[in-house]
């Protein structure tokens, strides 16, 4: 029996290109084993039958990623028109038909009147939680939950193909934002079904496809080659203001305390905080009120050392 190589502390950001038929867990676990990691997490699901851009968080990069689930993301996605599909895309029963004859026109109109800020409610083949469950678990039994809708933005939806029944377009929008919906609804909008034939995400937070690795690549490197391509942690929050501080705050933030400060940072809101060196240190807020740095979230002292 073949041993399994020893776990090892691993810190950075992968840039993930997701193949389909893998679930996000699926795909993350295996860039885990291949980087021999002790702790990996994402940064949003994407479903089995979607592939692209998948941000794999070793390490103490995991205690920022909740700054990447808040981006905006840009989507490619395939429709069939005239379908709808008991899951809303290729994977579920075909559950009802309609018009397929749709002119491109039609569908233009309908993609500008969906884009801007809108209101979506999620689908229950989505990992939202009800009551400590994902929603696609009701789903597969048959139980529908009422869902709110929320608040999206749809900064874009350009066209890249039509040829009726099939639709390509190009999705750029807020977070929280369901491609499957939105597919939906464009169809809605013209009388008609629709559902998603392929999904393929290639942006998010300013990150593009073009940056991100396959499995089947990572897996012809070396130990040296794959650690190579990771990002630093602070990638995950470079959008986030800037400060430097000397080495007296810093070590009093890592012991708990709140140094002084007065510098012009809007308060209460996270800051990226480097040591004179240039070592990432974590995050802090700035306490107006009362002049003083808090840690929000630090990265681990033996890494920012």
């Amino acid at each position: 029996m073949t041993a399994q190589p020893a776990k090892r502390p691993v810190h950075g950001v992968l840039l993930l290109d997701k193949p389909a038929g893998l679930s996000s867990n699926a795909a993350l676990q295996k860039a885990r084993r291949l980087y021999c990691a002790e702790k990996a997490g994402h940064t949003g699901v994407l479903d089995p039958l979607a592939t692209g851009l998948l941000p794999v968080c070793f390490g103490e990069a995991a205690k920022f990623a909740q700054y990447l689930l808040d981006a905006d993301k840009a989507y490619t996605a395939t429709l069939k028109l005239g379908e709808a599909s008991s899951t809303g895309d290729a994977e579920g029963e075909i559950v009802a038909t309609g018009r397929a004859d749709i002119s491109e026109a039609e569908f233009q109109t309908a993609c500008a009147a969906l884009t801007g800020s809108i209101r979506q409610v999620p689908p229950m083949f989505s990992a939202l939680k009800h009551e400590g469950k994902p929603l696609y678990e009701y789903a597969r039994k048959g139980i529908v939950i009422e869902r709110k809708a929320r608040d999206i933005t749809i900064y874009s939806i350009a066209t890249e193909r039509f040829a009726a029944p099939e639709a390509m377009i190009h999705v750029r929008c807020s977070k929280g934002t369901y491609i499957r919906t939105l597919s939906e609804d464009i169809a809605k909008h013209i009388g008609t079904y629709a559902h998603l034939t392929a999904l393929r995400r290639t942006e998010t937070a300013g990150f593009t496809i073009a940056q991100s690795h396959t499995l089947e690549d990572l897996a012809a490197l070396d130990e040296a080659q794959r650690d190579a391509l990771l990002l630093p942690c602070d990638v995950l929050v470079r959008h986030l203001p800037k400060l430097v501080l000397n080495d007296t705050a810093v070590e009093m933030l890592r012991c708990g305390q709140r140094p002084q400060f007065s510098e012009d940072f809007r308060a209460d809101s996270p800051i990226r905080v480097y040591s004179r060196a240039g070592r990432f240190i974590g995050l802090v807020t700035y306490q107006k009120d009362i002049g003083r740095l808090k840690a929000l979230r630090l990265m681990n002292t033996a890494q920012a050392a």
